[in-house]
C-alpha cells in the first residue's frame, strides 16, 4: 500500500513563508509526477503546481514567483516552499502523487495525501 503524508501547514500572516512536505511510503516501484492542490472553502480544488519525474514544473499563474516546489527522489518527498502569502492563499493543501507500486503490474496510479491547512491572515 501507499502512504501520502503532509506537514508544514499553519497559520502565518500576510506576506510571510510556510513550508509543506509531503513524504511517500509504501510499497513504491516509482514515482512519476508529484504535485501540490488546494482548495478553499465553497470553491473547487485547483492545481497549485507539478513537478515531473525529471524535474519540469507547471506553477499555476497565481503563484508564480512566490512559490517553489522541489523533490527529494531518495526520500519520495515533495515540497512547496510558499512565500509572500496573500489571504487568498488560504486553502487545505494536497499533495497528489503518479506512483507505481512493486504489485501494480506496471500501471501507475494517483495517490492523495489527507491535506493540511494553510490559513494566511490580512
Amino acid at each position: 500500500q501507499v502512504q501520502l503524508v503532509e506537514s508544514g501547514g499553519g497559520l502565518v500572516q500576510a506576506g510571510g513563508s510556510l513550508r509543506l512536505s509531503c513524504a511517500a511510503s509504501g510499497t513504491i516501484f516509482s514515482i512519476n509526477a508529484m504535485g501540490w492542490y488546494r482548495q478553499a472553502p465553497g470553491k473547487q480544488r485547483e492545481l497549485v503546481v507539478a513537478i515531473a519525474g525529471g524535474g519540469g514544473t507547471n506553477y499555476a499563474d497565481s503563484v508564480k514567483g512566490r512559490f517553489t516546489i522541489s523533490r527529494h527522489n531518495v526520500k519520495n518527498t515533495v515540497y512547496l516552499q510558499m512565500n509572500s502569502l496573500k489571504p487568498e492563499d488560504t486553502a487545505v493543501y494536497y499533495c497528489k502523487a503518479r506512483i507505481t507500486t512493486a504489485q501494480g503490474m506496471g500501471v501507475p496510479n494517483d495517490y492523495w495525501g489527507q491535506g493540511t491547512q494553510v490559513t494566511v491572515s490580512s
